[in-house]
């Protein structure tokens, strides 16, 4: 996988020093790297293959609701459901 050359680059990083955004970078790197959070993306992934929408470009994501089934939704709503403090929006 790619790496993502933008980490820590956001207007939300500002103020931090180059050696705290180093270190998060390692800590997201290692986050992600865990078997956890590969089952949870395969996961999503498969469902969105089985549903069609994988790769297609049609701006959907198939994600986790509060409630427990998977759903689809539009992905900039999926993706940017957390927000100050990481409190989730939905419902």
């Amino acid at each position: 996988m790619a790496e993502n050359r933008n980490a820590g680059k956001h207007p939300s990083y500002k103020g931090w020093s180059p050696s705290s955004i180093q270190r998060k970078r390692a800590y997201d790197k290692k986050y992600h790297q865990s078997e956890e959070r590969k089952d949870y993306r395969v996961e999503l992934n498969r469902e969105n293959r089985r549903r069609g929408t994988y790769g297609n470009g049609d701006g959907m994501d198939v994600s986790h609701s509060r409630r427990g089934p998977l759903k689809l939704e539009l992905q900039r709503l999926n993706r940017a459901r957390n927000g100050r403090g990481g409190r989730p929006k939905k419902a």
